[in-house]
């Protein structure tokens, strides 16, 4: 049986708790309208669909996913969010990808979907990505140049760092409250793996305040111990 959207639909509106919407919906900043499935239990909610059903096939998944989000409740944008980490991904979905980060857009859905699914795409298909990055580093969207800097997140050894700091740089001078603070993410998570550079950049550079707080969190914590 093929994972079937509406089943999907009806399992999560029965499963809705209209006593957790107004706080998730609160701390989404009221953006979006919500069934009030906390993560848990929308997670089981999953795992048992597609226990039942199966992922959907490849060639259906960015079908699926745009009716994801267009739908009005932030859950099923999750529940996409939970597919493509369990999918297998191909190139044919940087489009979509692309739709998906810049529609509805919050950093709770573009950070699943740069560290998990961007990140994935660009071990495995390097060349199409490079495609698509390098437009997105360049692009007007915050959400999309937010999702340069995040993408490599896990990397660790294996992340290009000449790049990394290309992006940071370019974006050293916005004002922008989402890209400051992905930089000081990005920079604390591959201080982990190389606290040298990372300091000798947030010693050298014009960064903004909140990216060098974000950025030196880690380092600063654990030289004290």
């Amino acid at each position: 049986m093929a994972f079937d959207l509406p089943t999907c639909r009806q399992h999560f509106l029965l499963h809705a708790n209209p006593a957790n919407a107004p706080a998730m919906e609160k701390y989404m900043r009221h953006q979006f309208k919500f069934l009030g499935i906390k993560q848990p239990q929308r997670k089981a909610l999953l795992k048992a669909l597609i226990q039942a059903q199966g992922l959907p096939q490849p060639s259906e998944l960015a079908a699926a996913l745009g009716q994801l989000w267009d739908w009005p409740e932030r859950e099923f944008q999750y529940v996409g969010c939970d597919l493509l980490e369990r999918s297998t991904l191909s190139p044919d979905l940087w489009p979509t990808l692309e739709r998906l980060i810049t529609t509805r857009a919050w950093w709770d859905t573009v950070d699943p979907l740069a560290i998990h699914t961007v990140g994935r795409l660009n071990r495995q298909y390097p060349s199409e990505a490079e495609n698509y990055l390098q437009r997105w580093q360049a692009s007007e969207n915050l959400w999309l140049r937010r999702t340069t800097i995040l993408f490599q997140l896990s990397y660790k050894t294996d992340t290009n760092t000449d790049l990394l700091l290309k992006i940071i740089r370019e974006n050293s001078q916005s004002t922008e409250f989402f890209i400051k603070k992905a930089m000081g993410w990005a920079l604390r998570e591959y201080s982990k793996t190389d606290a040298i550079v990372v300091t000798q950049w947030v010693e050298t550079y014009d960064l903004p305040a909140l990216t060098r707080r974000e950025a030196m969190k880690w380092l600063n914590t654990h030289s004290r111990k």
